[in-house]
C-alpha cells in the first residue's frame, strides 16, 4: 500500500493506493478561532470552490457548519478504505452494481403495500396439463345433480340448537356446522376449496376469492372477508376470512338456508332470543345486548338491573 500526504495550514490531501483500490482523502481543520479569522482561512483555501459563495467571494454563515460535516465524512471514507483495504479479499467477483442495490430497496418498499396482496397467488398450470386450474377453471359446473343422499344432507333443516346469535341481534350458524354438513354429504376429502385470486390485506379487513369444489366439480365461487384490528390479527383474520367464503359458497348448496328467510328470523328472535341490559365489569359502561334463552351473560359482562332512586322509594313507602 502507496500513500502520499499533502499537508498545509488549514488543509491536508492524502492519496492512498493499493493493488485493488484507490482512495482519496481531503479533511480540513476544525476553526477555533474567531468568525473573522475562519472566514479569512477558508477564503485562502485554493481547493474551495467558489460555487455557493456569497458576492464579492466571501463564504456564507453556514459554510463554517458544512465545512465541519464535510470533514467528519471524508474521515468516515478514509477508516473505510483502510479497512477495506488491509482486509484480505480472495473473491473475484466485482461488487454488485448500484442499480440491482436501488431495484431491491423499491420491492422492500412495494412488499409493504398489503393492499397489494400477500404474494399467495394459486399456482397457473399449464392449457395442456392434465390437472384441473381450479384458479380459473369451471369445469363440472351444473352438470349434474349430486344424489339423494347427498341431496338429503345438504337440505336437511338446521337444528334450532345449533343457531346461534350475536350481541346485534344477527343470527348465524358456526362455521364448524357447515363443514360438519359438507362431511356429511360428501364425505370427508371428497370436497374443498381453492383460492381463486390473491389475499388483499387492506386497512381494517382481508379478503379472498374462493371456489367450493365438491366430487371434482366446481360448485359455487365466493369472496370470504374478515375484519382485524392490528397486524398480528392478520393471520387469523385470513382463517375467517375464508370460513366466510365457505359460508356463502354453501348457500347455492341450500345448506342452512332458513338463515336467509326473514319470517324465519323473525319467529326464531321471538321464540329462542331475548334482549337484556348488561354492563361492563372493568369500564362500567351499559348497553344492550341480543342472547338466546338458555344462555347466560359471559364475562366481561354482567346482567346490569337499575335501582329506583331514593326519593321515589320514600314516596312509595307512604302510600
Amino acid at each position: 500500500m502507496a500513500s502520499l500526504l499533502f499537508q498545509r495550514a488549514g488543509w491536508s490531501l492524502q492519496i492512498t493506493r493499493t493493488s485493488r483500490s484507490f482512495a482519496i482523502s481531503f479533511s480540513t481543520a476544525l476553526p477555533r478561532r474567531s468568525h473573522r479569522s475562519a472566514i479569512d482561512a477558508e477564503a485562502r483555501n485554493p481547493l474551495r470552490s467558489a460555487r455557493g459563495r456569497a458576492p464579492g467571494g466571501r463564504p456564507r454563515p453556514n459554510d463554517l457548519q458544512t465545512q465541519f460535516k464535510t470533514t467528519r465524512v471524508y474521515h468516515a471514507q478514509q477508516a473505510r478504505a483502510a479497512t477495506t483495504s488491509a482486509a484480505p479479499n480472495n473473491s473475484t467477483e466485482p461488487p454488485p452494481p448500484t442499480e440491482r442495490i436501488q431495484l431491491s430497496a423499491e420491492e422492500a418498499v412495494r412488499t409493504d403495500d398489503l393492499a397489494s396482496g400477500l404474494g399467495d397467488k394459486p399456482v397457473v398450470l399449464d392449457e395442456k396439463a392434465r390437472q384441473v386450474d381450479w384458479a380459473r377453471s369451471f369445469h363440472g359446473l351444473s352438470t349434474e345433480a349430486f344424489s339423494k343422499e347427498a341431496a338429503e344432507a345438504l337440505l336437511a333443516p338446521v337444528g334450532l340448537d345449533d343457531i346461534e346469535v350475536k350481541p346485534d341481534g344477527i343470527v348465524y350458524l358456526p362455521e364448524i356446522k357447515y363443514r360438519r354438513i359438507l362431511n356429511k354429504a360428501f364425505g370427508p376429502g371428497a370436497w374443498g376449496l381453492a383460492p381463486r385470486g390473491e389475499t388483499i390485506v387492506t386497512a381494517k379487513a382481508v379478503t379472498r376469492e374462493y371456489a367450493l369444489v365438491a366430487l371434482g366439480r366446481l360448485v359455487s365461487v365466493a369472496r370470504g372477508e374478515q375484519d382485524y384490528f392490528s397486524p398480528e390479527g392478520i393471520p387469523t383474520a385470513v382463517e375467517g376470512c375464508k370460513s366466510n367464503a365457505l359460508m356463502r359458497c354453501c348457500k347455492d348448496l341450500g345448506v342452512a338456508s332458513e338463515l336467509w328467510d326473514p319470517r324465519f328470523i323473525r319467529k326464531f328472535i321471538a321464540e329462542h332470543a331475548k334482549e337484556v341490559w348488561v354492563e361492563h365489569q372493568q369500564t362500567q359502561k351499559r348497553r344492550k345486548i341480543w342472547m338466546r334463552k338458555d344462555d347466560q351473560v359471559k364475562y366481561p359482562f354482567k346482567i346490569y338491573t337499575p335501582t329506583a332512586p331514593a326519593s321515589s322509594r320514600s314516596n312509595n313507602a307512604k302510600y
